[in-house]
């Protein structure tokens, strides 16, 4: 049953089960897994179908350095399906090392092993839509299997690991109809969840406050909560909810919205392959399950611990759009669009605002002098993009020159400073709004630069080309965007020490015995790989120790209504 908060009565009660706020990929994944082992659900969301500037709104902040993140109502969506209808769909599991304690990054260590995830991996892959769970080129392709680039084979740089990509799967309109039949769950559109209630001791959730921008405003009791509403909006309202505890709940060690993680990120350098463009395998390929594949340059865990490095992939890609010097059609099509594609996207379009009159004229030039491949692009993304339901991933040029980019995609150390912390200022709810302190480290940059220099070094051991890059000013390329996209890790971060973390292994707030949390914000460290793959599994393995953990006396489905 999918409901209107609006409809409730005001200053009713309502009960289930378990109360799951928020309806992204997590949210949902919990609820209806829930559901399946035959739990009452009250699944709340704070929006509606479509994005609502009003509702937006209540995510705005502030940033310590803009330049450095983005504002906080950006890269994510207050709406049913979370950030889900945004999303560009690259699924990939956390590597074994990335669960490891390494003494060579700070604050690393989960307290659970990949073998805890890795069974919920092939039913995160069902649910994102991401085909099977296979992310090794060889055993995807098989026979027909062709190298990332011929001639290239080192024993510490791997080139068969994979990313899939979903279709990418709006959440709330894959399983909305799943949602709306199943008779143990209540969906409520337009729930804002203000404030979490804990009992007088401080050891249960009592209870949590809804509101809607309509006015209307009620409560939900639960035997379980589990937050599920993101990586920047968890913190916030843990923090935000201080009648008991009055630091916040979870804080007693100012731990929460701590150890801020997002991915460094950024195209840096040139690397010059030799031989014909044909050597080299730099796009998109379909699995035999139809789904979209790409191939990655990886690091093997035993030089990443030989030379105490953070885990790293990097993508064959294209040279910097901004410039119109590449007399590329397609690239300067898409830079003189940049203000008509979405935020996330058209960011790292930009030029920082130093395009000039004539740059535009040159990059319309490019347009205008490249009219074969520009069509042809146009073409191709309209049918296998624009109006596919599995769409193309995103732009890929045609190799000319087997002259590429890489394309980085970093862990980042973890560091108490890095932060989100509450600002006196308040949302029309009166929720206090949050300021965004993300910061790296030097650390950062430096292991991202060693590893070039094993990519360099391989690349001209095998005499397959070389790869050049600025050494001096690899941060500054790196950071050219700041924190990549909605990435947002660890904020509420998983571990066995009360001290240094705010859940256990079982995503419970250690101080609390029937809150989770659901979602990145649990994250200790945050791999190489995009969070949304591994925000299921966990979810899924939330939802089996969830079901065992709560009363064996059955409740009705109808419990997840009006109390009386």
């Amino acid at each position: 049953m999918i409901t209107d908060a609006n409809t409730v009565p005001r200053n009713a009660c309502l009960y289930a089960e378990v109360c799951v706020i928020g309806s992204g990929a997590a949210g949902i994944a919990l609820a209806l897994t829930l559901s399946d082992k035959g739990k009452s659900v009250l699944l709340l969301e704070a929006g509606y179908d479509r994005e609502d500037s009003r509702t937006q709104a209540l995510y705005k902040g502030e940033v310590s350095n803009e330049k450095l993140h983005s504002p906080p109502d950006k890269y994510r969506q207050r709406r049913f399906g979370g950030s889900t209808p945004i999303w560009g769909g690259r699924c990939v599991p956390f590597d074994p090392i990335d669960f490891d304690t390494r003494s060579y990054v700070p604050f690393s260590g989960w307290p659970i092993s990949y073998k805890d995830v890795s069974p919920f991996y092939p039913a995160a892959n069902v649910w994102a839509e991401a085909g099977r769970c296979q992310y090794d080129a060889d055993e995807v392709f098989g026979l027909a299997s062709v190298p990332m680039i011929r001639g290239f084979v080192s024993p510490v740089v791997y080139t068969n690991s994979l990313e899939r990509f979903s279709c990418p799967t709006n959440f709330s309109k894959r399983y909305r109809n799943r949602l709306q039949r199943a008779v143990n769950v209540r969906v409520m559109l337009g729930a804002n969840c203000t404030a979490i209630r804990l009992q007088p001791n401080g050891q249960q959730v009592q209870g949590i406050d809804v509101a809607t921008l309509s006015g209307n405003r009620f409560s939900v009791n639960a035997k379980m909560f589990a937050l599920a509403v993101g990586g920047l909006e968890t913190p916030r309202l843990l923090l935000a909810s201080r009648d008991v505890s009055a630091a916040g709940i979870g804080n007693e060690y100012d731990v929460v919205g701590r150890y801020y993680l997002c991915h460094i990120a950024g195209s840096v350098g040139l690397l010059t392959i030799k031989g014909s463009t044909n050597v080299v395998r730099h796009g998109y390929e379909v699995a035999p399950d139809g789904v979209y594949c790409r191939r990655r340059l990886s690091l093997a865990p035993s030089e990443q611990r030989r030379l105490g490095l953070a885990n790293m992939v990097a993508r064959l890609h294209f040279s910097g759009i901004a410039d119109p010097s590449h007399r590329n059609g397609v690239l300067s099509g898409l830079y003189l669009a940049k203000n008509l594609i979405s935020y996330e996207y058209g960011k790292r379009l930009d030029d920082g605002g130093t395009a000039t009159f004539a740059t535009y004229l040159r990059h319309l030039r490019n347009v205008l002098t490249d009219p074969v491949d520009t069509s042809a692009f146009l073409l191709h993304w309209l049918t296998k993009h624009t109006y596919a339901e599995r769409k193309f991933p995103s732009v890929i040029l045609r190799n000319k020159t087997n002259r590429f980019a890489l394309e980085i995609n970093g862990e980042q150390i973890p560091q108490a400073t890095s932060r989100v912390a509450l600002i006196d200022a308040t949302d029309e709810l009166g929720v206090r709004r949050l300021r965004v302190d993300w910061r790296y480290s030097p650390l950062d940059i430096d292991s991202v630069r060693r590893t070039l220099d094993v990519f360099a070094s391989e690349f001209e051991r095998c005499n397959i080309g070389s790869f050049q890059y600025n050494r001096d000013a690899l941060g500054e390329d790196l950071m050219r965007y700041g924190a990549f996209g909605g990435h947002h890790i660890g904020t509420a971060r998983m571990g066995n020490d009360v001290r240094t973390s705010v859940v256990d292994a079982n995503c419970k707030v250690h101080s609390v015995d029937n809150l989770f949390v659901a979602g990145s914000a649990v994250f200790p460290t945050s791999s190489q790989a995009n969070p949304t793959l591994t925000i299921i599994a966990l979810s899924l393995r939330l939802a089996d120790h969830m079901a065992r953990s709560l009363s064996d006396v059955v409740v009705s489905p109808t419990v997840a209504g009006l109390g009386q």
